[in-house]
């Protein structure tokens, strides 16, 4: 069977990092029909979708998820048959500096786009109605921070310590609220870390890549004690494709890459690559640079993908050790796509102080 064949799949937030991600694979393994609707913040970039325009299965919609008439417009228009929910404001240090466009994209957007699919979804023939999935993703930062030991599953307490990770889990609550109450068949996800090519430059893997490229300080938080549970954006990128084609709707499925580091560790596995690929530069750990911590830095996350990956079959196929030298290595060879970021967007500064 071909995945997909016939579905028409909208995607918010399609430029992002996560969503363009999930577009490139649906693109590639799949028959969808995608309609990639983004406003275009900041951080979204139509470049990380090469080949996507001129693809007869492949439709760009400037749109912000905010917006209920104009979405209402794209529902008439495009008639999907699922949508994936990834437009988010994301960073954890711009929401200390200017909570109020996560507040307004995250969990406004979120309650909009919800009512014009249930708004859709209940004018559906009983066939379509009964085949349509909303899939919502969400990530751990909403249950907090972990101790040493411990994961966090499916049913873990939400618990958010930064303004982004309050504003994902108002919007995971609206989702499960529109399932239980209206019946509209929802999925939630919640991810882990993710890294990979096309990543904006603001967070941790990539800044330190483009940092050390420019012989940069490597600014690390704190002492570097803080763990993340790292995932490759394309392993990502599969698990939402089968949830959304083999998920139960009303349920959350969590994603990880169950590879824990340190953030002090990650830094010099990225130095490690650098060193192996730029042999000629030197050791780019003298770069490394300890910092003042950010505000409310949870300690530690660390997801349990059991149920996925034994309900579904979904596995990840990339190590961290794997997959963050693909990372660098993208980035080495693609300056074309991150210079003019770095030049004209974001230059490395600190947010988030």
């Amino acid at each position: 069977m071909v995945r997909f064949r016939g579905s028409t799949i909208f995607v918010t937030g399609g430029a992002g990092f996560i969503g363009s991600a999930v577009i490139r694979h649906l693109l590639r393994d799949t028959l969808a029909r995608v309609v990639n609707i983004d406003k275009l913040t900041y951080a979204a970039n139509l470049e990380s979708l090469p080949g996507a325009v001129g693809n007869p299965h492949y439709a760009f919609e400037k749109q912000c998820i905010c917006e209920g008439p104009s979405l209402r417009t794209l529902f008439e228009k495009y008639q999907p048959d699922a949508v994936m929910n990834l437009a988010a404001e994301s960073h954890v240090d711009r929401s200390i500096d200017g909570p109020g466009d996560f507040i307004q994209t995250n969990i406004f957007g979120s309650f909009t786009l919800l009512q014009e699919t249930l708004r859709y979804w209940c004018g559906l023939a009983a066939e379509k109605r009964a085949g349509f999935r909303f899939l919502h993703i969400s990530t751990d930062e909403v249950f907090g921070s972990l101790g040493e030991n411990g994961l966090f599953t499916e049913t873990s307490a939400y618990a958010p310590n930064s303004p982004y990770s309050a504003s994902k889990a108002a919007s995971d609550h609206l989702v499960r609220a529109w399932h239980e109450t209206y019946g509209l068949p929802t999925l939630v996800t919640n991810c882990s870390n993710n890294y990979g090519p096309y990543q904006f430059p603001e967070k941790l893997i990539p800044l330190m890549v483009l940092n050390a490229l420019h012989s940069q300080p490597l600014p690390v938080y704190g002492d570097g004690s803080n763990v993340r549970d790292w995932l490759f954006v394309d392993d990502h990128a599969r698990a939402l494709g089968m949830i959304l084609e083999k998920g139960l709707p009303g349920e959350t499925y969590n994603v990880g890459g169950r590879n824990e580091r340190r953030n002090i560790d990650v830094v010099k596995q990225i130095c490690a690559c650098l060193d192996e690929l730029r042999s000629s530069e030197g050791r780019h750990d003298r770069f490394v640079t300890y910092v003042t911590d950010r505000p409310g830095h949870d300690q530690r996350y660390a997801i349990d993908a059991s149920k996925l990956e034994t309900r579904l079959g979904w596995r990840a196929q990339e190590t961290f050790e794997t997959g963050i030298k693909k990372t660098v290595r993208w980035y080495l060879e693609h300056a074309d796509w991150w210079e003019p970021l770095r030049n004209h967007v974001y230059r490395g500064e600190r947010l988030g102080l």
